[in-house]
């Protein structure tokens, strides 16, 4: 049983999505228990979230939902309490990327976010510590849904050769990863090109950066330092991001001739290949 506390549903997202569904969940008569059975879980997970000390899933509020039937306010909700996982100094180019009609960017080390699985992502944002760690793919899983709506923006990914051989998770996390990677191109708004080892000194050598054109016509770009990120639509800098992209566009392999290169690197680094005894080596 979660012992007991009261929460302050104005203290966060998560504390008032806990609130409120100690509060539709008493309406309907139901005990935690009985609540848990209904949407394929614990009574004991139910009381952590009523107690904020879990972040629920997208899935356990779609079934909340359906069992309490609360006209989708629980799935609304869950959005704002995801991103509330977020960073706080990411959270404002969160809401912008959700706004973007166009994400062009250049990822010089690692798989693009919007483009990762969970288990790469585990293992991303797990590489320095496991403290909320469920909740913080929750969240960045959350963020590639604006590639599943009805008008998804347009994403130009330009991601440098390295990022298909740093080994991240274990040769099986990367396998399913460059396989998603190979799976996203047949998509006709999401394309990406591999900056090749060859291309040799390159205009993203200074590091990653992301350009987006909101919703409202506004051009951002955004980078990130040791500490934080920095958003600015400063013209001096816009130019600059788009001379430079525009650069390692040209610099890198055609969409599909970098479909080949994944494939490759995915075989050739991390597919199942046989030993000299006719053992199968990982």
């Amino acid at each position: 049983m979660v012992s007991s506390r009261e929460l302050d549903p104005s203290a966060s997202p998560l504390d008032y999505y806990g609130a409120e569904l100690r509060r539709h969940r008493e309406d309907a008569g139901l005990k935690q228990a009985e609540l848990g059975s209904s949407v394929f879980c614990t009574g004991s997970l139910v009381g952590m979230i009523e107690k904020a000390r879990r972040v629920p899933t997208r899935d356990f509020s779609e079934r909340v939902d359906a069992v309490l039937n609360t006209g989708g306010f629980f799935s609304r909700l869950v959005g704002l309490v995801l991103r509330s996982q977020l960073p706080a100094w990411f959270q404002a180019y969160a809401e912008m990327e959700a706004r973007a009609g166009y994400i062009s960017t250049f990822q010089a080390q690692l798989i693009y976010g919007l483009l990762q699985t969970p288990a790469y992502a585990r293992a991303v944002l797990g590489s320095r510590s496991n403290d909320d760690l469920d909740a913080k793919v929750a969240a960045r899983m959350d963020r590639q849904r604006i590639l599943e709506r009805e008008d998804p923006p347009l994403m130009w990914v330009v991601m440098s050769e390295a990022a298909l051989h740093q080994e991240i998770g274990g040769r099986e996390v990367m396998r399913e990863q460059l396989a998603h990677l190979v799976v996203l191109q047949e998509w006709e708004w999401v394309k990406v090109q591999i900056l090749p080892f060859e291309a040799g000194a390159h205009a993203g050598l200074d590091g990653s950066f992301t350009l987006l054109r909101l919703d409202d016509g506004h051009d951002v770009v955004y980078t990130e330092d040791l500490v934080q990120g920095h958003t600015t639509a400063n013209p001096k800098a816009l130019r600059e991001g788009s001379l430079r992209y525009d650069l390692l566009q040209a610099a890198a392999l055609s969409v599909e001739d970098s479909s080949a290169r994944i494939a490759r690197v995915m075989e050739e680094r991390y597919g199942h290949h046989p030993a000299h005894d006719g053992h199968v080596v990982a």
